[in-house]
């Protein structure tokens, strides 16, 4: 790992990834620039990466000695970056996304997983007390007074591969709910990445209603969804047939102990289209006592996917969660409002996405070839640090 730098890094997303054209030209809409565009959206790029994810963090970055050593040509006011966002094309930094991942997929990034998956989730971020964009949402008290204002969003990404992908949002329109958004969000995802890219769709119970599910199998892919209480009569019926039978298969996986019941022949309710449900309900024991359960519905036959697989896949929807949601909150605050305005956040909620893509593919897959176990993601982060410090000249005089 000699060579680890935030300029080897910028140059594997281009050779590797062909980001190159991208990088130049991501969809500037600034009439006259001043600054070039790919100091601003690299600068952007690499100051998630190194978890300096506000603008006046770039900007003490970009006017500090380590500029030269992160890749960036100029440097700039963070005033620069909030009027840069609020005029780039979103489309293409999609586009680049998805472009990423069809290059990984020819790049056998996935080649450990029969089945990929995507994921769909959503959550609110980036609370105010006063409206400041279009894609702000009001927050109501008990009396129905607005108590303050929160932006909500859909995220898609790859799940099911050992090599967790988010790769698109989209923030909810005006009295919109998380599935509409997510309807969108999931066409848009396929058209880009290709109706054989994937398998199948995972989601939680919100999920479960006959027009999403449709709308998957259109696409030419499998569902797996959570099963709630929105469908009372199948979850009761699914509930007292596993209950007066012994488990048809216990695993255990990574300590735990779990049973597994399935069964592929429940009746659809009215308005599903498919000739039959397949129900998987598993309960989780846990080293300290702790017992979870929970029940999926799915398209699926047996004779393509078992049990075993089956459960895989159902858990594979906590990937958007954890490695979505949680890692952006929790180290790239995703929940900031760097500058409030609508276009700016969804550009930054993407080029956030842009950089855990080229974050994750160079750790887990490009520094990782051989046999030493792959860095954690704060050691990557504290590496690049140490690389920031401008060369020193030894005084041989």
């Amino acid at each position: 790992m000699k060579g680890l730098s935030p300029k080897h890094l910028k140059s594997f997303a281009v050779d590797s990834y062909h980001l190159g054209s991208y990088l130049r030209s991501p969809g500037d809409g600034r009439k006259q620039p001043e600054i070039p565009a790919p100091a601003l959206l690299w600068s952007l790029v690499i100051g998630q990466i190194l978890r300096e994810c506000s603008f006046h963090g770039v900007e003490s970055l970009v006017r500090s000695p380590a500029r030269r050593q992160l890749g960036v040509a100029r440097s700039f006011g963070d005033d620069c970056l909030a009027y840069f966002t609020e005029r780039l094309d979103p489309e293409v930094t999609r586009q680049a996304l998805a472009g990423v991942l069809r290059q990984a997929k020819r790049r056998k990034a996935f080649q450990g997983s029969r089945f990929l998956g995507l994921a769909l989730d959503g959550t609110g971020a980036a609370r105010c007390q006063t409206k400041g964009c279009d894609l702000c949402h009001p927050m109501y008290t008990t009396d129905h007074e607005v108590l303050g204002y929160q932006h909500h969003l859909s995220m898609i990404g790859v799940v099911g591969t050992g090599l967790s992908l988010p790769f698109d949002v989209e923030p909810y329109l005006p009295k919109e709910n998380e599935v509409a958004s997510s309807k969108r969000l999931l066409l848009r995802g396929v058209n880009a990445l290709g109706h054989r890219f994937a398998d199948y769709v995972v989601a939680d119970g919100l999920y479960a209603e006959a027009p999403f599910l449709h709308l998957v199998g259109d696409l030419g892919l499998h569902v797996v969804v959570r099963l709630k209480g929105n469908l009372p009569e199948l979850e009761a019926q699914a509930r007292a047939r596993f209950h007066q039978s012994p488990p048809s298969l216990t695993i255990e996986v990574d300590g735990d102990r779990v049973e597994l019941w399935d069964a592929d022949d429940f009746d659809p309710w009215e308005a599903l289209r498919w000739t039959t449900v397949r129900v998987l309900r598993y309960r989780q024991y846990k080293p300290d006592g702790t017992v979870c359960e929970a029940a999926w519905l799915t398209d699926y036959p047996p004779g393509q996917v078992g049990t075993r697989t089956l459960y895989r896949l159902a858990k594979s929807r906590w990937e958007i969660e954890n490695q979505g949601f949680n890692v952006g909150k929790t180290y790239h605050a995703m929940e900031h409002i760097t500058h409030h305005q609508a276009n700016s956040l969804l550009m930054q909620w993407l080029l956030l996405l842009l950089a855990l893509m080229i974050e994750r593919l160079y750790r887990l897959r490009y520094l990782h070839r051989g046999t030493h176990p792959p860095l954690s993601a704060i050691e990557l982060v504290r590496r690049l640090r140490l690389r920031l410090a401008p060369p020193q000249n030894n005084d041989t005089s």
